[in-house]
């Protein structure tokens, strides 16, 4: 085996200098020193280093946002169950309509009843055909003619001159009984 290494070692072409490729260009002449190209030096980046903070320590939980938190809740089940109460109250209504207009349609059958049960023609000839009333005759009916200006005549009004303590004596009376 460890001849086998040695014959590798042999065959080896990069092993051999003169015969490989060194990675330059320019041609080795003999007696001249032979330049080894420099490797390129990049400039070096200064690390960044970050800035040493002190963190607090968590604190403690304020009470002024646990009242907070408990006043949010507190109005969100206040308008949880406003809503509650307003689906009720919608219930209620659409209810209320619907009886509403069964007591409508009830409402129009009693009117035709009504009229049926005081119909002034058959209330007419009941009274008629028993003779407890008839019919006006020609000579009953009065015509008045209100085509003159109206005017009104007082009778017994007492005239009186009073003096100006009668007349404020009975403003007075006046209020008085008015109040």
């Amino acid at each position: 085996m460890a001849s086998a290494v040695k014959q590798r070692r042999a065959y080896d072409p990069y092993r051999n200098i003169g015969y490989a490729y060194d990675g330059s260009a320019a041609r080795v002449l003999d007696g001249e020193e032979v330049l080894q190209p420099r490797p390129q030096v990049r400039p070096r980046r200064q690390e960044i280093v970050r800035p040493k903070v002190e963190v607090r320590p968590a604190g403690k939980v304020s009470l002024f946002a646990v009242t907070g938190f408990a006043a949010v809740a507190v109005m969100a089940v206040l308008i949880l169950w406003s809503y509650v109460q307003l689906s009720a109250i919608s219930g209620e209504v659409v209810e209320l309509n619907n009886q509403m207009s069964e007591l409508q349609s009830e409402e129009s059958a009693l009117r035709v009843r009504y009229e049926l049960a005081y119909d002034l023609g058959a209330i007419e000839t009941a009274v008629t055909a028993d003779g407890s009333m008839s019919r006006p005759q020609p000579g009953q009916i009065v015509y008045v003619d209100m085509t003159e200006a109206d005017h009104v005549v007082v009778y017994q009004q007492e005239e009186s001159a009073g003096s100006f303590f009668d007349s404020l004596e009975e403003i007075i009376g006046n209020i008085l009984a008015y109040f």
